[in-house]
């Protein structure tokens, strides 16, 4: 009969995995996060039926739990002559991906060298977010655990919750040391054929561990914040009953019933800068439920417009904006601007949904004083300032530019310009001596209308920029191709 059950176990083991039970049932333990790091005895002192019933019940026992970032995490880290990281805590956020993995585990055999798996999960579990609550969980025959009772001690320090799952050899003493109290619910010796008695029992002390029964501030204004909880009741199971208050008890406390398929509220109309405190308790006649409390600050009060800023600056117009929108609070926006320093003031009006305008027909190359003001419907004013300065414009380019050969290697060079503000000419162009051509450049005054080029090279470009009060503007090449005869 034993022989037959070996057999039995080994097949399921070495069955590909189409030909394996890969139906994963519909998660219903959507109320715990934290990590969960399996700690397998994979030596050779485990049997490989053990190996194989361990396996199975390691599946049955978490299958339930939703996974990934959020919920539940699981690692596994094997125990053999040394530690093998089968996967990490990051590596499965689905129950599909986690149960096929557990079903490519293989039997490491080897010595029993916990205390070099425990330094492995000591690295894992300190590398993991330390606000969550973390679990390990060693699955052993207990037989020559080792001196584990130290690394199990140091674990137990940073928080992390140690499990125990024996085969009745294992040495109950050690095993006892190193679990984390209550002993009834945290430590199991149990014979290999019967250990699916305690995968409910087991089950619900990690649950009790890893459920956040915790009430999270998830959104916060200065008069309002969004509060959020795991789901612990269901509509047709109970109510939640919410009270809050502020810390200064100058307004009484609030109270309201939300209903138990809720798992978020929203408190408006709170006071800005205030702290306040929050308790919501799971009212069930089936089961009995803490109460989840939270203490949070409003941001400070902030009325618009907060922020004034200037952007897309041309000559003639600059738009502005300002913010936070408040359409609820604030009747209209007013702007006003002028050239500094005694022009004239224009004013235009808006409505409180809107938070930019252009401004048109402005100076070039002035600075101008922009005042965007809020009046709001408890009839506070508030205003905010701030400087723009227009560009200026570009400066013309040359109107015309034309070349004239004259004699071999000498053209005449000819141009047109705008006058207003016209400081002169920038000329320049290729010269031929005895090695190599060479650019000579020459500054003309804004008189100058032509100029004879005399050693130009074949194929030299002249080119004439004029320049202007506000800078150089641009100029036109043009490329001497027939000096004469050369």
């Amino acid at each position: 009969m034993h022989f037959f059950l070996l057999c039995c176990v080994f097949l399921w083991a070495m069955l590909p995995q189409s030909d394996m039970h890969t139906a994963v049932p519909a998660t219903v333990l959507d109320c715990c996060e934290g990590d969960i790091l399996l700690l397998l005895d994979s030596s050779g002192s485990v049997a490989l039926y053990e190996f194989s019933h361990l396996l199975r019940f390691t599946a049955d026992l978490l299958r339930p739990f939703s996974l990934g970032r959020g919920h539940v995490k699981v690692g596994l880290l094997q125990v053999g002559t040394s530690a093998k990281l089968v996967f990490d805590l990051n590596a499965h956020d689905s129950q599909e991906s986690l149960q096929k993995a557990l079903q490519h585990v293989r039997h490491l055999q080897g010595d029993t060298n916990t205390v070099a798996a425990l330094k492995v999960a000591q690295r894992l579990l300190a590398e993991t977010e330390e606000s969550l609550p973390q679990i390990l969980l060693w699955l052993t025959d207990g037989a020559q655990p080792g001196s584990v009772v130290e690394p199990m001690t140091e674990l137990k320090e940073r928080g992390v919750s140690v499990l125990i799952v024996s085969t009745v050899h294992g040495n109950y003493q050690v095993l006892q040391r190193a679990v984390t109290p209550p002993l009834e619910s945290h430590l199991y010796s149990v014979d290999i054929d019967n250990i699916d008695i305690i995968t409910e029992e087991l089950r619900n002390a990690i649950i009790k561990i890893l459920r956040t029964e915790r009430l999270h501030v998830v959104h916060l204004t200065s008069h309002s914040a969004v509060l959020q909880w795991r789901p612990i009741l269901t509509a047709d199971r109970g109510y939640y009953e919410l009270w809050y208050n502020s810390m200064l008890n100058t307004d009484p406390e609030t109270r309201r019933t939300i209903s138990g398929n809720s798992s978020r509220v929203e408190l408006t109309n709170l006071q800005p800068d205030t702290t306040y405190t929050a308790s919501l308790r799971p009212q069930s006649n089936q089961t009995l439920f803490d109460t989840l409390s939270v203490t949070f600050t409003t941001l400070p009060e902030v009325l618009s417009p907060a922020v004034v800023s200037v952007s897309d600056s041309s000559p003639h117009q600059i738009r502005v904006s300002w913010g936070p929108l408040q359409p609820a609070r604030v009747q209209r926006y007013t702007v006003e601007y002028g050239a500094i320093p005694s022009g004239q003031v224009r004013t235009v009006t808006f409505h409180s949904q809107k938070n930019s305008t252009l401004l048109t027909g402005l100076d070039q190359g002035t600075q101008y004083l922009v005042t965007v003001s809020a009046l709001h419907v408890d009839g506070k004013e508030r205003a905010m300032s701030v400087r723009a300065c227009t560009q200026e414009a570009a400066p013309p380019a040359l109107a015309d530019l034309q070349l004239t050969p004259v004699q071999p290697q000498e053209v005449q060079v000819a141009w047109k310009a705008h006058q207003e503000g016209l400081k002169g000419y920038w000329l320049k162009w290729e010269r031929k001596n005895s090695k190599a051509p060479f650019v000579s450049s020459v500054y003309l005054s804004p008189s100058s209308h032509s100029m004879r080029l005399t050693h130009l090279s074949p194929g030299s470009q002249v080119c004439v920029s004029p320049v202007y009060s506000s800078g150089l503007g641009d100029g036109l090449c043009c490329t001497a191709l027939h000096t004469g005869y050369i």
